[in-house]
């Protein structure tokens, strides 16, 4: 009998959830998505939930075994109360969030389904080194980099969650000026940084087509925010001694040498031979990893 996880991933935009097999492999028609955003609440999250679960878990094969639920959600989380206190949903802070999954799970099951709650970069961190682009590493760490800067730490294959489960938090460490590298090197914070400097777009996606066709000042929000990303990975290396960094999220897309752009920074700006040496890779699982990742939290 093939064994399955629910998959639940929350992020800063959007909410997520797919049936995941025991290879990792995403049950087709199970994956749906709801928004979350800024103006999200503790009862609109809740709402979102039992949405995408009820979905994802209607493609649940007759003869299948569901192991239990992965949550991987935006941090900070805090994994002994199951709650989260995501940085970009202010309205839904101390959102319940492994009770509303497990709750909507064991409903739609008719049996309890156990919940495990993980930080979203650690789930995407576990996902990488069991089947994409970090697998084999002794110490590898894995980050988005979309509409919030995150990431996780696996060490020889384990997940490292650190006291809280908030291990590998690097958007929220400090850069220049004191801002953080979320608010430097995000989607959102490299279109808002490209508009004081009189660009006139508006998005990622703007940032991406202007650059393209030869907007200096696109191109320069482009290099800032992956300058920034391999400077605080040159940190992260020389602290954690990491062989590998695979990144992902859809702004590390807004360039085809975004990752090259990264590696170089981190390269010049490491103080020793072992840290220059860490690799900047492209994520291997594309937008799947987080849901993988969820799902390995129960599954691996």
């Amino acid at each position: 009998m093939t064994r399955y996880a629910l998959a639940v991933d929350v992020g800063g935009t959007k909410m997520e959830a797919a049936l995941v097999a025991e290879d990792g492999v995403l049950v087709t028609g199970s994956r749906s998505r709801q928004a979350t955003g800024r103006e999200a609440t503790v009862e609109s999250l809740n709402a979102a939930v039992i949405a995408i679960v009820e979905h994802a878990l209607a493609a649940l094969p007759a003869d299948a075994e569901l192991v239990g639920a992965g949550a991987g959600s935006a941090g900070p989380v805090d994994r002994t109360l199951g709650t989260i206190m995501p940085v970009n949903m202010p309205l839904a802070r101390g959102f319940a969030l492994a009770e509303a999954v497990r709750a909507a799970a064991s409903t739609v099951m008719g049996r309890d389904v156990r919940t495990v709650l993980g930080h979203d970069g650690g789930a995407l961190a576990l996902a990488e080194s069991w089947l994409g682009a970090t697998q084999g590493a002794g110490a590898s760490l894995s980050i988005v980099v979309s509409t919030g800067v995150g990431g996780g730490f696996v060490a020889n294959g384990s997940y490292i969650p650190g006291a809280t489960g908030n291990a590998g938090h690097l958007g929220q460490v400090r850069r220049e000026g004191g801002l953080t590298l979320e608010e430097i090197a995000s989607g959102p914070a490299s279109a808002s940084w490209a508009q004081e400097q009189g660009w006139t777009g508006t998005t990622g996606e703007d940032l991406a087509r202007d650059a393209a066709a030869g907007d200096t000042v696109a191109r320069s929000a482009i290099e800032r925010s992956a300058r920034a990303v391999g400077e605080a990975l040159a940190d992260a290396a020389t602290l954690v001694d990491l062989d590998v960094v695979a990144i992902g999220g859809g702004f590390s897309r807004v360039s085809a040498d975004y990752i090259d752009l990264v590696q170089q920074a981190l390269t010049a700006s490491a103080v020793h031979e072992y840290s220059r040496r860490t690799r900047v890779v492209r994520s291997g699982l594309g937008d799947e990893g987080p849901l993988i990742g969820a799902a390995a939290l129960v599954l691996r």
